[in-house]
Formats: structure tokens, C-alpha cells, sequence
């Protein structure tokens, strides 16, 4: 059987590519549901992976 190689994706180190999570702050709304607050991993900024960074020109 062929194997395949997929293309390696550079997976970020800090999230482990779980670049994005809800955590709950304990008190609730009046339906009864819990009040939640989104995060995003800070190195990768939600992405999960991580990108080459661009090159830019230096303004002289």
C-alpha cells in the first residue's frame, strides 16, 4: 500500500494547537447558565499553529 506524507504542520509549543478555550468565572446569568469568558493562546493568537513571521522592510 502507498503511504502518504502529509504536509508537517508546525503545531504551536505553548497550546499544543488548542489555541482557544472557554473558561467559566463561576457566577451564572439569570437562566441559569454559566457566564463564560473566551481565551485565545497569546503566542499563537488562536491560530493553534504556528506561522513563519513576515519579512518586512526597514524604513531608512
Amino acid at each position: 500500500m502507498p503511504q502518504h506524507r502529509h504536509a508537517r504542520i508546525r503545531v504551536c509549543h505553548h497550546c499544543d494547537g488548542f489555541a482557544s478555550a472557554v473558561i467559566a468565572t463561576g457566577s451564572r446569568h439569570l437562566d441559569g447558565t454559566r457566564r463564560t469568558i473566551p481565551v485565545a493562546c497569546p503566542a499563537c493568537r488562536g491560530l493553534g499553529t504556528l506561522a513563519r513571521p513576515l519579512v518586512t522592510a526597514k524604513a531608512v
